[in-house]
């Protein structure tokens, strides 16, 4: 597996925000809250930027049925 680093830069989405409501496990948003307060940033700042990084290294894998369509 690569070794990957996020990294923390200027926000790149400037439009208009929504709330989101979803569930996590409570280990992952103690984490969450941890790196929070370690890099003076707030739980939605960590948890947008995070999303936006999986979004940029994601890779859609498609089945085999989806592709023979």
């Amino acid at each position: 597996m690569d070794n990957l680093t996020l990294r923390i830069a200027a926000k790149r989405y400037g439009s208009e925000s929504t709330v989101v409501s979803f569930r996590l496990p409570k280990d992952m948003l103690r984490d969450i809250d941890n790196v929070a307060e370690a890099t003076g940033r707030t739980r939605n700042e960590i948890m947008t930027t995070s999303l936006e990084f999986a979004l940029q290294h994601m890779e859609i894998v498609l089945s085999a049925e989806k592709t023979e369509a």
